[in-house]
This record gives structure tokens, sequence and C-alpha cells, in this order.
């Protein structure tokens, strides 16, 4: 191919894409041309530069240099295109400027699920009356779990089949499950571990996860979480007990709630009661209470011919499902924020 053909097939080239460009009406048609005359395969440009090869060697920087000239000359065609382009799709919009006077987009928060809702709650009334918030570990030994709060190693409590025992390995190897650690089964051990360090009077509640292997059902779950009171002093009796458990449900539910106990037994309280509570027309068990055992005062070195104590302990899952006409606690673990978005 001679020279002056090779150039005048650019300089036609250069004369068709620039016009095409300059007449583009929208970003399609724009990529289209950019398609037809820069494509890297099938391109005008391209197949224009197969003809480099047909040159005479002498004639070849011209034509190299012409060649490159005319792809600059595209490419700046097709970006002087594009911006016009951008440029035409913003005629007519009104500027947007920052006005620090007009109220944000609200941000979408969070709030707590219902049962720290109603434990946070549960702390509030009882500081009101006078109690203190402890807190223990949910990883327990067997003293503090077990014979601190008067349950001997033949006591069916500690059957492995009704604990969360950890040492599994131990058990295996033919050792006592009560030789191992376990998941606390109630959060009377807190109330251990502050007498075992607090001289009377003492006034504390315990707020936390406690673990029994139960089937989970409708009023059951293995995992679930308890308040539990405790006071300390000199003449408690079962009318302060009664007086401090009517006190707290008058407060929560803001009603007129009755207190009803019927006899029972556990190994850390003597005597000991289940407590009902009857509000809105139906009576439902909330809890254990009960005096403290004097085999409980004297594992943490009080003396029970000069202190007496009584203890409480209530399922949250129950008062918050009562409080909300909940039938099934199950549904406070299924994080279906469809539920937790009611409270």
């Amino acid at each position: 191919m001679k020279l002056s053909e090779f150039l005048a097939e650019l300089d036609e080239l250069a004369r068709q894409a620039v016009e095409t460009m300059e007449a583009a009406g929208d970003a399609d048609a724009l990529e289209a041309l950019r398609i037809r005359f820069l494509g890297a395969k099938s391109g005008r440009l391209k197949q224009v530069q197969k003809g480099l090869a047909g040159i005479d060697r002498t004639d070849k920087p011209v034509a190299g240099k012409r060649f490159n000239e005319v792809k600059k000359q595209l490419e700046a065609a097709l970006q002087k295109a594009t911006q016009r382009l951008l440029n035409a799709e913003t005629i007519g919009e009104p500027i947007r400027q920052f006005d620090p006077t007009v109220p944000g987009d609200r941000f979408r928060f969070g709030h707590l699920h219902p049962l720290t809702q109603t434990s946070e709650e549960l702390k509030d009334i009882m500081g009101r009356l006078g109690f203190t918030v402890a807190d223990g570990p949910e990883v327990e030994d067997r003293w503090h779990n077990f014979e601190a709060l008067n349950i001997p190693p033949e006591h069916p409590a500690r059957d492995p089949l009704d604990n969360f025992y950890l040492a599994t390995a131990a058990a295996a190897a033919g050792n006592s499950p009560g030789d191992s650690r376990l998941l606390r089964s109630q959060t009377s051990t807190v109330q251990i571990r502050v007498m075992e360090n607090t001289r009377p009077p003492v006034r504390i509640i315990s707020v936390g996860r406690v673990y029994r292997p139960d089937t989970a059902d409708a009023t059951h779950y293995p995992m679930f979480q308890q308040i539990e009171g405790l006071l300390v002093d000199r003449q408690v009796t079962m009318a302060d007990l009664k007086s401090v458990l009517r006190l707290f449900a008058i407060s929560f539910f803001e009603d007129d709630v009755h207190i009803r106990f019927r006899p029972s037994f556990f190994p850390f309280t003597e005597p000991s009661v289940e407590v009902d509570m009857s509000w809105q027309g139906g009576w439902i068990e909330m809890g254990g209470a009960g005096m403290v055992d004097p085999n409980v005062l004297r594992a943490v070195g009080y003396d029970p011919e000069e202190v007496t104590g009584l203890a409480f302990g209530l399922g949250i899952e129950r008062i918050c499902a009562r409080r909300h006409g909940i039938s099934d606690i199950r549904e406070f673990y299924k994080n279906d924020v469809r539920f937790l978005h009611q409270f």
C-alpha cells in the first residue's frame, strides 16, 4: 500500500468518527460508535492499522506517527462526547445545597429484647425496695451450686440428667459428675458468693441465665433467666417475704396483684413455698421461695440463732410472658424480628 493511500484512509476515518460522535444523542449510541471505530477486535481503526504492514520501510515512521495522531484524535472526540452527554443529563436539575436547618434522615435503631427490658425493670423495682444487684459466674463449682445450698452428694438434683456438667472426660473416666464443673442450675450460687464475703445485713438480687436440661415446651426451656432475691437480717419472717413479693408484683404489673403461697420443698429453704400470682383473673406459678435454711447460713459462716433470711426465685420469661399475654416462652428465643418488634 502506498503511503498516500494509507494517510487518506486515516483522514477519512478521523472525519467520519469525529462527526458521528459529535452527533451522538445518547450514551447507547455513543457506545456503539466507540465499538465501531475503536473496538479492540474489529474496530475500523484496528483494521486500518493492519495496513501498516504493507507500507514501505522508509515510509513507516511517517505512517506510524499519523496513525497515533488519529488514534488520539478519536479518543479525545469520544471523551468530549461523553462529557457532553453527562452535562446534558443535568441541565434543568436544581442545584442541591446543604441546609443544616433541615432535619436529617432518621436512622433505624434497634431496641432491647423484651427479656432484657423486663430484667432492667425488675432491677429498678427491687432497687427502690432497697435491694442491690449482685452478679456471679455462669460456670460454677459443686460447692456453690450444691453443697453450700444444702444439696448433699446423694441428692437427685445433682444427677447428670438434671444438669449440664462440663467435664465429660472425667465422667467417662469413671469419676463422679459431682467432681465436675457445670453450668449453674440456679442463681442462688450468687447469694452464696455474696454471703461468703459480706456480713449481715444482706439485701441483694441476682439476675441472669441458668441452665437445666429440660425439654423445650410452652413453659420450659433448657436455658432461661431468673431473678432471685435474698434478705438476711435479724427477725426476718415469712410475713416479710410475702410483703416483698406483693410490692414487687404490684410495682411491675401496675395493678392489684394477689400472692398465694403453697407448701413445697427446696433444700436451701425451710419452710419452702411455691409462689403464685393472681392477675387479670387467673393464677400462675411464678417460682419458689422460703426462709433460708439454717444449714445454708452455717455454710457461709452465719449464726442461724442470730439472723434469719428470706429468699425467692422467679422466672423472668414467665413474668414477661404473663404481662404481654404470650402463651409460649419459646417465642423469646426464635429471633423472629416480627415478634420482637412488638415490644
